[in-house]
C-alpha cells in the first residue's frame, strides 16, 4: 500500500503559482467558514425553536437518525468505492506493452499521479457525501420499518399482515437499490483505474484483461446481478400495489403473467451470478456473457412482451369474468383503506316527491340553512369590521357553530390578523414590520342563516345587512357572551408575518407593539401598545443568539438595533400548519385549520392524517386531485415525498394557540397502526384522546379533505358488485361547481334535518355533499358525514340515493335560477345600474322526501372604490318551482306560491295572509271589512290557482288552493263570531256575492273539472 502514497519530488512552483493557490485557498476557506457559520445556525436555532415550544424530542430524534443515515450510507459508499479504487490500483500490471494505447495514457498517468493520495481519499468522501444525503431523505422508511407495528390483517395473495408491505418493503427496496448503486459506481471507479493503468487494453487483441482487473470485475457484476435477484424478489410484493390500467394491485395479467415471470427471473439473475463468481476462476467470459445476455432476453420477453399477450389474448376477450375476482378483492381493499365500508357508510333509498308541507314545518325545517357564502364575505367581513388596513381575515372564512342563547347556531368566522402589506409604505421599515406590527387581534363571526331585516327590500345603494354574532359594534357580541370572553391578540394564525421581535423595550417601561385597543366614544377602535407575555419565543437576549438569528433571517438589525435587548424574544414559524407540520413532521396536515375559542383562548384547530400509498389492493389516486375544488387553493401533502396515496386516516387533532403558538397533539384513530409506528418513534408528542377538553371536543369536526377523499372514492366504489363495477353504468361523480368552471364542488357545513336525530329540531352539524352519474348532470345522491364530535354517531356517512332519475343536479338548477324570468327581473336592477350580481354557494338538501335547493346572491354597489358583495336575495327550488325573495322564507313562500312561510315581515303565519293586518301582525277594521278582506284573498288565491293548473304547476295549485279554502274556513269562523244582522251578514256582503266570484262554491278545488 506505501506505493500508493510515494509522492515523487517536485519542482518548486514559480511565485505566481503559489499566490494563485493562496487566492484560492483563501477564496475557497471563506465559501466553506460562510457555509459552515449558515449550517451551525441553522440547526443551533431548531434546536433553541423545537425546544420552546416543547418538542426537543422530535428534534433530537430527526437530528440523529438523519445524521445516522448519512455516515452509515455514507460511509458504505466511501469505503466500497475506494477500497475498489485501490485494489484495482494495488494489482496494476507493473510491466505494460508498448501500444498506442499506452502511449496515449503515459500523459494522464503523469498527471495523476502527484495527487493519486487525494483523488483516493477525495473521491469516496465526495461519492460518500452524496450518497449520504440521499439516505438522508429515506428517513420516513427507516423509522417505519425500525418502529413498524403490525396492521393485524393479511393480503390474500401471499398472506403478508399489512405492515409487511406498509412498514418494511419500501425500506427493503432503498437498501436493494443502494446497494446496486454502490456496485454500479465501484465498478466504474474500479474499469477506470485498471484501463488507466494497463490493467484493461481495449486495442489488445488477446489478454484484454489482467488476472486482477478479471477478478474484481467479475465479483462486482456477480454482487450486482445477485442484489438483482432481490430485487426481483422484492418486485413479486409490489404487485399488490402497483397501479394498472383497470385497477390497483394483483389482475389476472400480474397473477398468471408478471409473477410467473418475476419467478423465473429470479432463478435465472441467481444463476447468472453464480457464473460470474466462477469466473474468477474459469477466467472465460463466455458462460457470465450467455448467461447475462439470457436474463436481458428473458427480461424483455417474460417482463414485457408474455404479459401483453396474455392481457390481449385471455384477458380483453372476456375481461369482466378474468377480472372479478380481482376487482372484487380491490373494491374491498379500497373501502377498507378509505374507511368507507359497510360500517362506516349507511345507504338508503330516496324518492324526491313533490311534497307539500304545510308552510310553517317547511319554515322550520329550512330556518338553519346558511346563506352566507365563507367564500364570498371575506370584503363584507374586512370593510364592515375592520377599522385598519394593516388587520384581515383568510381568503376563504371557517364555519364552526356555538351554543348562543341555549341554541346550537352556525357561525362564519374569521381571524382579525396581522396584514403588513396594508401598512404604508413610508412606514415599512423593519423597526415597525418586526417589532410593533406584530399581531392581529380578535375574532369576527357572522350567523350563518341569518341576516338582519332591514334590508327586505335591496337596491343597488344598499349597504350590507350581515347579522354579527362578533364584532366592532354595539351589541355585536353574543360569541363573547356565549363563551364568556376571550385573550384577543393573535401572534400566531394564517397570515402572520414571518418573524417578529416581541418583549418589552430596554428600559422596561413602555411597550412598542401596536394593538386595537377598545372603542372610543363614537365606537371607533383606538390603538394602543402592548407587550407579549406569552410562553412561544425564542429568547434571544444574548450576543451569540443575536448573531445565529441575524445569519438565520440575513439581519444585521438583530445585532444593531436597539429593539432587540435583554428581555426580547423572536417568534417564527407562526402559520399553524406549518407549526404542526414540523413538530410532526410525519403528519400529512389539513389546508384548512379552523379558529375556536376555548378556555378563553383563540386556538387554531388542524386535522392530521397518515397515510401511505402501499396498501395492498387499494386504488392510488393523486391526493391534489381528489380534494380539488372551487374553495381549494393549496391540497398537496406538503411533509410527504409522494402525492399518491391508498391509504388515509384522521389519526390526529391538533391545535395551536393563537397568543402564544403552544401546539398539542391528540389522538383520534387509536386504531391506526400508522399512527401507533409513529407514536413508538417520536414517544410522548402525542398526548391520549381522553385528554381532549371538553370544550375543545364541542368545536372539533369532521375534516373537509378526509371528506372530499372519501366521496371521491366513494363515487366508483358504492358499487360492489365486480361485474357492474367493470361496466360502470352506476358511476358517480362529485358535481362541478356551477359557478366555477371546471372546478368540483366543495362539500359544505350545515345542519341536516335527520327526524330520527337526538340532537333536536336543529339537525345534525354535518358536511354535506352530492354526487351526479358519471358524465351526466342529475342527482344521483345526497351524501352527509355527522360532524359533531360529542356524537356518537360522529364520523357515520349516510348516503341518500335516489331511485329516481328525474331529481336535477347542481348544474340544473343553476341553469333553472338564471332562465327564471322572475329571478331575471329582480336581478336587472344591478346590471342595469353597472353593479355585479355574484351567485353564491350552491346548496342542496333533503326535506322528508323531497329536496330543496338553496343559493344566496349577492351584490356589489357600483361606482365605490370600497364596495363589497351584499347579500341581496336569496333563490329557491322546491317541488320543481323557482322562488327569489330577500330571505329564505319569503323566497320559500314565492316558489310554493304563499305570501309568506312564517320568517318573512308582513302577513301571518301559517298561510293566515290575507286581511288588513298592521305592523304587529294583528287584525285591524270592523269584523265585516276583515271577513270581506279574507274572502277577497281567496278568490284571488282560487284565480292563481286555475292559471297554475293551466300552466301544469300542478304543486303549486295544490298549495293555492289549500290557501283559497283556508281562508274560505276563516272567513267562516269569523262570521259565526257576529250576530246575524243585515249589515254583517256574509251572504249579504258584497265580498260573498257571485259577482266577487268569492263564494265556496265557485272555487276550483269545489267543482268536479278541477
Amino acid at each position: 500500500m506505501s506505493e500508493l502514497f510515494d509522492e515523487e519530488p517536485q519542482a518548486e512552483p514559480p511565485r505566481g503559482s503559489r499566490r494563485s493557490r493562496a487566492l484560492i485557498i483563501t477564496a475557497v476557506v471563506l465559501v466553506l467558514a460562510f457555509l459552515g457559520l449558515s449550517t451551525v445556525a441553522s440547526l443551533y436555532t431548531d434546536r433553541l425553536w423545537y425546544q420552546d415550544g416543547g418538542y426537543s424530542g422530535v428534534f433530537s430524534t430527526l437530528f440523529w437518525t438523519k445524521t445516522g443515515l448519512f455516515l452509515a450510507f455514507g460511509a458504505v459508499m466511501g469505503l466500497v468505492v475506494g477500497v475498489n479504487i485501490y485494489l484495482a490500483y494495488r494489482f496494476r500490471p507493473f510491466f505494460r506493452p508498448n501500444s498506442p494505447e499506452q502511449n496515449g495514457l503515459d500523459r494522464y498517468r503523469d498527471a495523476v499521479t502527484p495527487i493519486r493520495t487525494w483523488l483516493l481519499i477525495g473521491i469516496p468522501v465526495v461519492l460518500g457525501a452524496f450518497a449520504g444525503s440521499s439516505a438522508i431523505g429515506e428517513w420516513r422508511d427507516y423509522m417505519l420499518w425500525r418502529n413498524g407495528v403490525p396492521f393485524g390483517e393479511t393480503d390474500p395473495w401471499f398472506d403478508k399482515d399489512i405492515g409487511f408491505y406498509v412498514f418494511t418493503l419500501p425500506w427493503l427496496h432503498y437498501l436493494v437499490d443502494f446497494t446496486m448503486a454502490v456496485l454500479v459506481v465501484a465498478l466504474i471507479a474500479a474499469v477506470v483505474v485498471h484501463y488507466l493503468y494497463g490493467g484493461i487494453r481495449l486495442q489488445a487483441t488477446r489478454d484484454r484483461l489482467s488476472g486482477a482487473a478479471q477478478v474484481q470485475i467479475s465479483v462486482l457484476l456477480g454482487l450486482f446481478v445477485l442484489a438483482k435477484a432481490v430485487d426481483y424478489y422484492l418486485d413479486r410484493f409490489d404487485l399488490v400495489h402497483k397501479s394498472g390500467s383497470l385497477i390497483t394491485g394483483m389482475d389476472y395479467t400480474a397473477d398468471n403473467a408478471i409473477l410467473p415471470a418475476k419467478n423465473i427471473l429470479l432463478g435465472i439473475a441467481v444463476i447468472c451470478a453464480i457464473l460470474f463468481f466462477v469466473n474468477v476462476w474459469r477466467r472465460t467470459w463466455l458462460l457470465p456473457s450467455v448467461g447475462l445476455a439470457l436474463l436481458a432476453v428473458s427480461a424483455i420477453l417474460l417482463g414485457l412482451i408474455w404479459p401483453g399477450i396474455v392481457q390481449q389474448f385471455q384477458v380483453k376477450p372476456s375481461e369482466a369474468d378474468k377480472q372479478a375476482p380481482y376487482i372484487q378483492r380491490n373494491i374491498d381493499a379500497t373501502r377498507a383503506a378509505y374507511d368507507v365500508g359497510e360500517d362506516k357508510v349507511e345507504v338508503e333509498d330516496f324518492t324526491d316527491s313533490q311534497v307539500v308541507e304545510p308552510p310553517l314545518a317547511l319554515n322550520a325545517k329550512t330556518s338553519s340553512i346558511p346563506l352566507v357564502d365563507p367564500k364570498l364575505v371575506r370584503q363584507t367581513f374586512e370593510q364592515n369590521q375592520q377599522e385598519r388596513a394593516y388587520y384581515s381575515v383568510a381568503d376563504v372564512l371557517d364555519v364552526d357553530r356555538y351554543k348562543i342563547d341555549g341554541t346550537d347556531r352556525a357561525l362564519v368566522l374569521g381571524v382579525r390578523e396581522m396584514d403588513q402589506s396594508g401598512i404604508d409604505p413610508n412606514d415599512r421599515n423593519w423597526s415597525n414590520l418586526h417589532t410593533v406590527y406584530t399581531h392581529g387581534s380578535g375574532v369576527i363571526a357572522a350567523y350563518a342563516n341569518q341576516r338582519s331585516e332591514a334590508n327586505l327590500v335591496p337596491s343597488v345603494s344598499d349597504d350590507d345587512k350581515t347579522q354579527w354574532a362578533e364584532g366592532e359594534g354595539p351589541g355585536e357580541d353574543a360569541l363573547t357572551k356565549a363563551t364568556g370572553g376571550y385573550k384577543e391578540q393573535v401572534y400566531f394564525g394564517e397570515l402572520s408575518p414571518d418573524y417578529s421581535v416581541v418583549g418589552k423595550a430596554s428600559d422596561d417601561s413602555k411597550s412598542v407593539e401596536l394593538d386595537l385597543g377598545s372603542s372610543d366614544a363614537n365606537g371607533s377602535a383606538t390603538d394602543e401598545t402592548t407587550t407579549y407575555e406569552g410562553k412561544g419565543g425564542v429568547p434571544i437576549g444574548s450576543t451569540f443568539r443575536q448573531l445565529m438569528y441575524a445569519v438565520k433571517f440575513g439581519e444585521p438589525n438583530f445585532l444593531l438595533s436597539g429593539r432587540v435587548n435583554s428581555n426580547s424574544e423572536v417568534i417564527y414559524n407562526r402559520d399553524p400548519a406549518t407549526r404542526v407540520e414540523k413538530f410532526a413532521p410525519w403528519l400529512s396536515v389539513d389546508s384548512d385549520p379552523y379558529p375556536t375559542i376555548v378556555d378563553g383562548r383563540i386556538v387554531w384547530v388542524l386535522d392530521g392524517y397518515t397515510t401511505t400509498n402501499n396498501y395492498p389492493g387499494s386504488e392510488r389516486e393523486s391526493f391534489k386531485k381528489m380534494t380539488d375544488d372551487s374553495l381549494q387553493d393549496q391540497s398537496e401533502l406538503r411533509t410527504l415525498p409522494t402525492d399518491e396515496i391508498n391509504y388515509m386516516r384522521n389519526a390526529v387533532k391538533a391545535t395551536v394557540d393563537a397568543y402564544d403558538g403552544t401546539v398539542t397533539l391528540y389522538e383520534w384513530d387509536e386504531s391506526d397502526p400508522i399512527l401507533k409506528t409513529w407514536e413508538k418513534a417520536f414517544p410522548g408528542t402525542v398526548q391520549p384522546k381522553s385528554d381532549i377538553p371538553e370544550q375543545l371536543m364541542e368545536h372539533i369536526r369532521y375534516p373537509e379533505d378526509m371528506f372530499k377523499v372519501q366521496r371521491y372514492q366513494y363515487a366508483r366504489y358504492h358499487v360492489t358488485d365486480p361485474v357492474r363495477w367493470y361496466s360502470g353504468n352506476n358511476r358517480w361523480a362529485v358535481p362541478e361547481d356551477p359557478n366555477s368552471s371546471g372546478r368540483l364542488q366543495p362539500p359544505y357545513r350545515v345542519f341536516v334535518d335527520e327526524p330520527e336525530s337526538s340532537t333536536g329540531d336543529q339537525g345534525t352539524f354535518s358536511l354535506t355533499s352530492t354526487f351526479v352519474p358519471y358524465n351526466k348532470s342529475n342527482l344521483a345522491a345526497f351524501v352527509s358525514v355527522d360532524s359533531d364530535a360529542t356524537s356518537p354517531d360522529y364520523g357515520k356517512i349516510q348516503v341518500q340515493q335516489l331511485t329516481n332519475q328525474s331529481a336535477k343536479g347542481p348544474g340544473q338548477i343553476a341553469n333553472d335560477f338564471i332562465s327564471d324570468t322572475n329571478v331575471a327581473d329582480k336581478l336587472a336592477q344591478f346590471n342595469r345600474s353597472g353593479g355585479q350580481v355574484i351567485y353564491g354557494n350552491l346548496l342542496t338538501l333533503p326535506i322528508d322526501d323531497g329536496l330543496i335547493y338553496v343559493e344566496p346572491v349577492y351584490a356589489v354597489r357600483p361606482g365605490s372604490t370600497a364596495s363589497y358583495p351584499s347579500l341581496a336575495y336569496v333563490l329557491v327550488s322546491f317541488n320543481g318551482e323557482v322562488g327569489i325573495g330577500t330571505s329564505l322564507p319569503l323566497a320559500l313562500a314565492d316558489a310554493i306560491g304563499v305570501d309568506d312561510v312564517g320568517g318573512g315581515t308582513g302577513g301571518g303565519t301559517g298561510g293566515d295572509t290575507g286581511g288588513d293586518t298592521g305592523g304587529d301582525n294583528q287584525p285591524t277594521g270592523t269584523l265585516a271589512q276583515q271577513i270581506r278582506a279574507k274572502l277577497l284573498a281567496a278568490d284571488q288565491a282560487f284565480r292563481d290557482a286555475d292559471t297554475a293548473q293551466r300552466n301544469g304547476q300542478s304543486v303549486k295549485w295544490a298549495r293555492l288552493v289549500e290557501k283559497g279554502e283556508a281562508l274560505v274556513a276563516q272567513a267562516v269562523k269569523l262570521a259565526q263570531q257576529q250576530p246575524a244582522t243585515p249589515s254583517d251578514n256574509p251572504s249579504s256582503s258584497p265580498s260573498a256575492s257571485p259577482s266577487d266570484g268569492a263564494s265556496p262554491s265557485s272555487s276550483p278545488s269545489a267543482s268536479p273539472s278541477s
